[in-house]
């Protein structure tokens, strides 16, 4: 069996010597650890999003927890859905206190989602409430085989 390496050095905020912790506790690695801007880069942020498909529609779920519709941006080009948003920076003012620690960061992200041959990009509608964007992508009715009728020359 082989043996499970703890250090790793892509991540060196959990770097240790001696003992597993080194000489903080385990909490303090903990925290380090979590703090670390490889596990979490400040900048990159992606939703979690759901892809329905119904008789009727595909619909398309993201959540995107403290944003407002303003922040969002929706766009269809050569049947591609892209939604993106770029939180803007908070200015710090100098009268406010100093940060202990700031996990709320500004950022931006991107996805982009490829519209079927069967949806109705015409009638594309979205909503968004409570932290969730709602996206639904009509199905075009379906068309019955056309009958070409043969004439004698």
């Amino acid at each position: 069996m082989k043996s499970l390496v703890i250090c790793d050095p892509m991540f060196p905020a959990f770097q240790v010597s001696g003992s597993l912790f080194g000489s903080e506790s385990p909490f303090d690695a903990f925290e380090r650890l979590l703090g670390a801007e490889p596990f979490f880069p400040g900048s990159v942020r992606a939703p979690a999003v759901d892809v329905r498909e119904s008789a009727e529609k595909f619909t398309i779920v993201a959540e995107l927890p403290g944003l407002t519709e303003k922040d969002l941006k929706l766009e269809v080009k050569d049947r591609v859905l892209s939604l993106s948003v770029e939180q803007e920076k908070a200015e710090d003012r100098k009268d406010e206190a100093a940060w202990i620690r700031r996990e709320r960061r500004e950022f931006a992200f991107s996805r982009r989602f490829s519209i079927p041959e069967n949806a109705d990009v015409d009638g594309i509608s979205a909503r968004f409430k409570d932290g969730l964007l709602t996206v639904e992508l009509p199905k075009k009715p379906a068309t019955a085989p056309r009958v070409v009728a043969v004439n004698a020359a």
